[in-house]
C-alpha cells in the first residue's frame, strides 16, 4: 500500500511537467512515464489479487473489504493520470509520433502505445474523465463487489443420502454432476427458488451496472456496447461474426448428442439438471491428491516447463480447493506479478468435473508464468487469449485420459465430458452472448424488469440450444457471474474463441510433440502486445476472419459427437 502510494504520487508529480512531445529528444521523458505506469499496474494487480483471495476464502472479511476500498481509491487516482498521459500523446504530431515509436527505447511498447493513442477518450474533457473515474469506485465497481458478496452469503439446504446439508452456492452447483438424479434435481430447483425469491434484487444490480456503462459509453461517443469489449479483446467485429456464423452452422451434431444422452438417462429430451450427469458408472470419485498426481503426469507429457510449474503450484500450496461452506462460489486464478506466482481458488468435491476446473485455472496460472519476463506494460493480454491457455490445459488432460481408457465405458465417460465443453462453448456461451445483446438493446430504452430478463434468457437459451434443452434455468442471468463483471461486458465470446483457438494450437502441439512447448510459450508472451488476428497469423499462419479457420476446430468437436453416437448406438 505504501509503495503504491509513492508510485502514484510520483506519477501525479511528474505529469505536472509532462507536455506533448515535440521531438525524439523527449523520448526519455516518455519512457520514464510509461515504465512508471507499467510498474503501478503490477502493484495494483498484486494488491487486488491478494484482496480477492482474502474475500474468496471468507466473504465476510471486513478488513479485506476495507482494503479493497482503499486500493480502489488509489486505482481511481492512477486511472485519471493514465487518461492524461493518453490524451497528451494523442496531440503529438504524426511525424514526431512515428519517430518516437521507432526509437530503440520505445520499440517494444509500440503496439500498446499505438493502442493508447487510438483509443484515447478524445470526446471527454479532463474534468469529465476525473468525474467518471471517481464515480466508478462507488457507483459502478461497487455494484460488482456487492453482487459477489451477496451470492457468496447465500446458504441452501439440500438432502443428500437422506441427510440435510447446508451448502454454499458453489457447493450446490457442484451437485449438478452428482450420480443421483434426485439430488441433481433438488439442487437445481432449490437454487431456482432462491433466484426467484431474490430476482428483484439481482435485476437492480444488473440494471445499475448496465445503466452506468451505457451512460459512460454515450459520453465517450461509443455507439454500440460491443465496441468496447472488441477493443479490449483486440479483435475485429468481422472475426467475431465469422466465429458465431460457423458455430450456428454446426448445432445439429450437438443437439443429437444431447438427445442421445437424454435417452440413456431414460428421457425423451435433455433436462437442464441432467446435462452434467455422469453418463456411465465409471469411477467418479477422485481425491485432491490423486487429481494432483494425474495432472502432473499428463502435463509432463507436454513439456518440462509446464510440468515443473504445476509441481510448484501443488507443492507450495498455491491452490485453495477445500470443500466447505462460507466461501465464494466462483472459481478463479489470481496472478501475483511482483512475486511471479499465482493462486487458484475453487471448491473440490471429488469429481472429474472438479479436476477439469482445477486444470482450467492452472492453465491461466501457466499463462501468468509465461509472462514473467515480459515488461509491465505488455503483460496485459485480452480475455479471448486468457481463455486459450486454460482450454489448452483441459485438452492435455482429455487426451491423456482418452489414451489411458481401457473400456468402452471409460471412453464414453471422457467423450461425454469433452462434449459438455463443446455444448457449453457452442450453445451455452452463445446463449449468454445473445442474452447480453438483447438485454443491452432494451436497457438503452430504460430499466428491464426481472420478468423481462427471464423472458430474454429463455428466448436466448432456446435459440442457442436449437430447442434441445428442456426446463433450462431462466435465472441463468442471476447466477452467471460474468454478467456482473464491471471491467467488461460480453465476458462470454472469449470462451468460445479460446476454446476453438486452443483446439487449433493443440493440433499443432500433437504434430510437434515436446518441441512445441517453446513455440507455445512464445505465443503466450506475445499475447499482450498484438491483435488476435496478428497473433494467430504470426504463430499459426492462419486467417481467423475466415470460416475455414474456425471450421478446423469445429470439425474436431463434431467428430467427438459422432464417436459418442457410434459408441452408444446399441
Amino acid at each position: 500500500m505504501n509503495r503504491l502510494e509513492d508510485l502514484v504520487h510520483e506519477l501525479e508529480g511528474s505529469l505536472h511537467s509532462f507536455i506533448t512531445p515535440l521531438s525524439t529528444n523527449e523520448v526519455i521523458k516518455v519512457v520514464h512515464s510509461i515504465e512508471n505506469i507499467g510498474n503501478i499496474r503490477l502493484y495494483l494487480s498484486q494488491a487486488n489479487s491478494f484482496i480477492i483471495c482474502l474475500l474468496a476464502q471468507n466473504p465476510k472479511d471486513q478488513d479485506a473489504a476495507s482494503l479493497r476500498g482503499k486500493i480502489a481509491q488509489k486505482e481511481s487516482r492512477f486511472e485519471k493520470e493514465l487518461s492524461k498521459v493518453k490524451k497528451i500523446l494523442t496531440y503529438t504530431k504524426e511525424d514526431v509520433w512515428e519517430s518516437l515509436l521507432e526509437t530503440e527505447k520505445l520499440q517494444e511498447y509500440r503496439f500498446n502505445l499505438k493502442e493508447w493513442r487510438e483509443n484515447a477518450d478524445r470526446n471527454l474533457s479532463e474534468e469529465e474523465q476525473n468525474l467518471i473515474s471517481d464515480l466508478m469506485v462507488d457507483g459502478y465497481h461497487a455494484w460488482g463487489h456487492f453482487y459477489n458478496d451477496l451470492i457468496s452469503s447465500i446458504i441452501v439446504t439440500i438432502h443428500i443420502n437422506g441427510k440435510e446439508e447446508n451448502l454454499s452456492v458453489g457447493q450446490a452447483i457442484n451437485l449438478r454432476s452428482h450420480p443421483n438424479e434426485e439430488v441433481r434435481k433438488e439442487a437445481h430447483y432449490v437454487l431456482e427458488s432462491i433466484w426467484k425469491e431474490k430476482e428483484e434484487l439481482f435485476s437492480k444490480i444488473l440494471n445499475h451496472i448496465a445503466g452506468f456503462r451505457i451512460q459512460v459509453n454515450n459520453k465517450r461517443g461509443i455507439k454500440s456496447v460491443i465496441e468496447d469489449p472488441l477493443k479490449k479483446n483486440r479483435m475485429k467485429e468481422e472475426t467475431l461474426n465469422t466465429m458465431w456464423t460457423v458455430v450456428s452452422k454446426y448445432k445439429q451434431p450437438f443437439s443429437n448428442y444431447l438427445k442421445r444422452k437424454a435417452e440413456m438417462i431414460g428421457a425423451s429430451s435433455m433436462k437442464a439438471y441432467n446435462f452434467w450427469a455422469p453418463v456411465t458408472n465409471s469411477k467418479q470419485e477422485i481425491t485432491f491428491v490423486e487429481a494432483a498426481s494425474l495432472i502432473t503426469e499428463h502435463f509432463s507429457q507436454f513439456g518440462s516447463e509446464l510440468e515443473g510449474f504445476v509441481k510448484q503450484a501443488f507443492n507450495e500450496g498455491w491452490i485453495e480447493a477445500e470443500d466447505r461452506p462460507n466461501k465464494s462460489a466462483i472459481p478463479f486464478c489470481a496472478g501475483f506479478p511482483l512475486t511471479g506466482e499465482s493462486r487458484v481458488f475453487m471448491t473440490f468435491s471429488g469429481t472429474f468435473l472438479n479436476v477439469l476446473t482445477l486444470v482450467h485455472e492452472l492453465g491461466h496460472a501457466f499463462h501468468n508464468h509465461a509472462m514473467k519476463s515480459v515488461k509491465g506494460l505488455n503483460k496485459r493480454y485480452p480475455l479471448s487469449i486468457a481463455e486459450t491457455a486454460s482450454t489448452f490445459s483441459e485438452m492435455i488432460i482429455f487426451d491423456g485420459a482418452m489414451k489411458k481408457a481401457n473400456s468402452k465405458e471409460e471412453k464414453l465417460f471422457i467423450l461425454d465430458e469433452k462434449l459438455k465443453r463443446s455444448v457449453m462453448n457452442f450453445m451455452n456461451i452463445h446463449s449468454r452472448f445473445l442474452f447480453e445483446q438483447r438485454f443491452y438493446k432494451e436497457r438503452n430504452e430504460g430499466i428491464v424488469s426481472a420478468h423481462r430478463l427471464n423472458q430474454l434468457m429463455e428466448e436466448s437459451i432456446n435459440e442457442a440450444y436449437a430447442g434441445s434443452l428442456e426446463q433450462p434455468s431462466i435465472y441463468s442471468w442471476v447466477w452467471t457471474p460474468h454478467y456482473y463483471i464491471t471491467q467488461s461486458p460480453f465476458y462470454n465470446f472469449p470462451y468460445t474463441f479460446g476454446y476453438l483457438f486452443a483446439l487449433g494450437i493443440y493440433a499443432k502441439a500433437k504434430e510437434k510433440g515436446k518441441d512445441f512447448e517453446k513455440d507455445y510459450l512464445a505465443l503466450l508472451r506475445d499475447s499482450g502486445s498484438m491483435t488476435v488476428e496478428d497473433l494467430v497469423m504470426k504463430h499459426l499462419g492462419e486467417d481467423i476472419s475466415s470460416e475455414e479457420f474456425w471450421e478446423k476446430g469445429m470439425e474436431l468437436c463434431v467428430k467427438d459427437a459422432e464417436e459418442f453416437l457410434k459408441l452408444t448406438s446399441s
